[in-house]
């Protein structure tokens, strides 16, 4: 049965300002330049330079004077045009803009995939050949590895390109694919990807000794059970050792070595904040070389004046262009007003960090890192922990002793014997340290290591000593022992 029935209810809702600072927020400052030129670009109500005054506020009527210093005041019309005035489609189109995801443009070079497809489009593989390959490498993940078996690719190939092909022609291509650059793509597993390198590189004694440690003694190796592979192989350990150097030199992620060599040659750290210290004193400035100043265009300023002022002969195509030109001025004034507030944010939360932190903008040591969390931060500076949760993400700061993300200063605590809050940070650089400067031999076993620190007043459980190391990924003592 249906019945109408009236409800009243209280929702928050953020505005599109509020979307559109959040957005800026999360910037970094190389990201923000190229926002700023789009949005110059975008808007022609927006011009940069230090022309008019940060008050500004176009008004109906010019007997009324904006107020001083409030940045936060939208744009209006005044009594001349509301937003019930104004076409649905209009508004629509604001929110829409505010709220869009604006792409950043990057150069990029040639992907993987299209570097692996022109080598199979030199290779002439008669068509259907050519269809297996194109599906093959489509199937290659960021690894370089081919994780799917040959039956399923088969059955893909019948269901989707309605090609019937029997898994020894797979198998076929897989293997002419198994011969492109880079070495080792691929691959169905590791000990496959290992091999195809150590088969293309120069036959010499020892890689002959490490092609068959791979080949027949792969889960010994890969255990670091090398008595067991010296007794089967009757070799000695400087053998062993040379065979397993020309090992490690191999790239167990072909396809990822490709992505990272891309990505190192296309990005570059802008740290976002300069923090210098001198004679004992921390000087904090905001890396904004790159970020005009911004103001209203005078041009549309008058053009909305004079609309304004001339309501009594107002013709359809003139109210359209009133439309145009608020919502123009609007968003200018918007998108100025989120600039100046993204900075002043990114600001006291810098004071904030640098209070908390101020030994370590100092001396540089990480033992000098306080526990600190996004808490710690939001309380002090005033703000909501999702707000310095987005500004110090993918933020870098500048400092007498090299460029560190803002997330590096933030930490859990933990108490020493004698009751001091420490930070985990001092207690995951002790542990390094001692793994660092361990017998490869005999490498310390978590529970040695939760004994040390337990020597040094750090009580903390074996279970936790894992963790820290999984987190700084350092490998089981099984896996760091060496011949």
């Amino acid at each position: 049965m249906l019945r109408q029935q009236l409800q009243q209810k209280l929702q928050q809702k953020l505005s599109p300002q509020q979307i559109q600072l959040i957005k800026l927020l999360e910037l970094p400052t190389i990201e923000l330049e190229e926002r700023v030129k789009h949005e110059l670009e975008e808007n022609p109500a927006l011009e940069e330079g230090m022309d008019m005054p940060d008050d500004f506020e176009p008004a109906g009527n010019e007997d009324e004077e904006a107020p001083a210093n409030e940045t936060d005041t939208d744009l209006s019309l005044g009594d001349y045009l509301t937003e019930d005035d104004i076409p649905d489609y209009k508004l629509r189109e604001i929110r829409e803009r505010t709220e869009q995801k604006e792409d950043i443009p990057f150069s990029a070079g040639q992907s993987l995939n299209e570097y692996l497809l022109q080598q199979s489009g030199l290779r002439g593989f008669p068509e259907k050949e050519e269809k297996i390959a194109e599906y093959i490498i489509g199937n290659i993940d960021d690894d370089g590895y081919l994780r799917r078996s040959l039956s399923s690719i088969a059955d893909d190939l019948i269901f989707q390109a309605g090609q019937v092909v029997e898994e020894k022609e797979i198998e076929d291509v897989l293997k002419v694919i198994q011969d492109f650059d880079p070495p080792g793509i691929c691959s169905r597993n590791l000990q496959e990807c290992l091999l195809i390198q150590l088969e293309k590189k120069e036959q010499t004694q020892m890689v002959e000794l490490a092609t068959a440690i791979i080949r027949d003694y792969f889960d010994e190796f890969s255990r670091k059970h090398y008595d067991k592979i010296l007794r089967a192989l009757n070799r000695n350990e400087a053998d062993l050792k040379k065979a397993i150097r020309e090992i490690t030199l191999l790239n167990p992620k072909p396809g990822g070595s490709w992505e990272d060599s891309m990505e190192s040659a296309m990005s570059q750290i802008t740290p976002d904040f300069i923090v210098e210290a001198l004679n004992g004193e921390l000087f904090l400035s905001m890396n904004a070389r790159g970020i005009p100043d911004l103001h209203i265009n005078r041009d549309y300023m008058d053009m909305f004046q004079s609309y304004a002022s001339n309501k009594a002969n107002q013709t359809p195509e003139m109210r359209d262009a009133v439309q145009f030109v608020k919502q123009k001025l609007d968003s200018a004034q918007w998108f100025i007003d989120a600039i100046k507030q993204r900075q002043e944010t990114l600001r006291r939360t810098m004071e904030t960090i640098i209070s908390l932190q101020q030994d370590f903008f100092l001396t540089g040591g990480d033992v000098s890192l306080r526990p600190m969390i996004l808490k710690d931060v939001a309380e002090r500076a005033g703000y909501d922990v999702s707000t310095i949760s987005r500004v110090s993400n993918s933020k870098y700061v500048q400092t007498n002793f090299g460029i560190y993300p803002l997330k590096y200063f933030f930490s859990e605590s933990m108490s020493t014997d004698s009751g001091e809050e420490v930070s985990t940070r001092e207690v995951k650089k002790i542990m390094k340290d001692h793994i660092d400067g361990e017998d490869k031999r005999k490498p310390l076993t978590d529970e040695e290591i939760a004994s040390i620190l337990k020597e040094k007043g750090y009580v903390i459980a074996r279970r936790t000593v894992a963790k820290y190391r999984e987190q700084m990924d350092i490998p089981v003592a099984r896996l760091r022992k060496e011949i």
